[in-house]
């Protein structure tokens, strides 16, 4: 199976400079980048077949890796 990379250098790559930026400059971006890093790692385990899990538990992590990847996009665009 193909998947996509959602990698936050593949989705913003225009901003890859003012993200290490803000990563040692501001605590509450470097931790929704964490997050969604740690999110994206366990969606992409999971597609491989590592581990298992619901589709329905599947598609919340997937709603939460894109609410923090709008909350990181929001950041990236105002500063």
């Amino acid at each position: 199976m193909d998947l996509l990379n959602h990698d936050l250098a593949h989705e913003f790559p225009q901003y890859l400079q003012k993200m290490r930026e803000l990563k040692a400059s501001d605590p509450r971006f470097a931790s929704l980048f964490v997050q969604y890093d740690t999110d994206n790692q366990t969606i992409a385990s999971y597609e491989g077949g590592v581990g298992s899990i619901s589709d329905e538990d599947l598609e919340k992590l997937k709603k939460k890796r894109l609410k923090i990847k709008d909350q990181i996009h929001q950041i990236l665009k105002t500063r």
